[in-house]
């Protein structure tokens, strides 16, 4: 009696195994129950509503930089080089002037010692009304260490002083950011 019954057990997982290699073979797909999503509500800008402090500008040099003609205290022309944006207005058009200065500088030296530079992005002016800026950089020449190991090698101290830096030098058209300092007022034309 005991026999009958192992047997119709192993008759019952043999069955058991063929379904299962079936159900392997064609997977059935369940789909994916669907995912709650917060649609984030459109920002409302009505006259009056304000661009924020820190907000980012990125602006581009007018003319190319360089330390070999730069002096610490000249002026720098800049244009907004993308438009500045709230929810789907433009508050800063691309093309504003905006204005910096230079803040420090050191020439280039002996013994490979390459030229830097500092300077600040100051204010822009929108609408004939200047917007306070915040952005400082420092740029540098590349150095010129090889040239100068091999001056000092094949001729000595002498050599060294033969060798000097590069000027920092920035592009004309080169991006630079700046943030808003104070809060911009919005206002809505047309």
């Amino acid at each position: 009696m005991f026999d009958h019954v192992r047997a119709g057990l192993g008759v019952a997982a043999l069955c058991l195994a063929a379904t299962a290699g079936a159900q392997s073979a064609d997977p059935v797909v369940t789909p994916t129950p669907p995912v709650a999503v917060t649609v984030a509500k459109p920002l409302e800008v009505v006259s009056g509503t304000m661009l924020p402090s820190n907000t980012e500008v990125f602006l581009a040099l007018d003319k190319d930089l360089t330390s070999k003609k730069a002096r610490v205290g000249d002026s720098l022309e800049f244009h907004v080089a993308r438009d500045v944006m709230l929810g789907q207005y433009v508050v800063i058009p691309r093309g504003t002037p905006a204005t910096g200065k230079i803040t420090y500088r050191t020439g280039k030296g002996v013994f490979g010692k390459s030229a830097k530079m500092e300077f600040s992005i100051d204010q822009l002016v929108l609408a004939g009304k200047p917007i306070t800026l915040s952005g400082v950089h420092r740029i540098s020449g590349d150095g010129n260490t090889g040239a100068t190991v091999g001056a000092v090698v094949a001729a000595g101290v002498i050599g060294g002083l033969v060798v000097t830096g590069r000027s920092a030098t920035a592009a004309a058209g080169s991006e630079w950011k700046a943030m808003t300092k104070e809060p911009v007022a919005v206002s809505i034309t047309g």
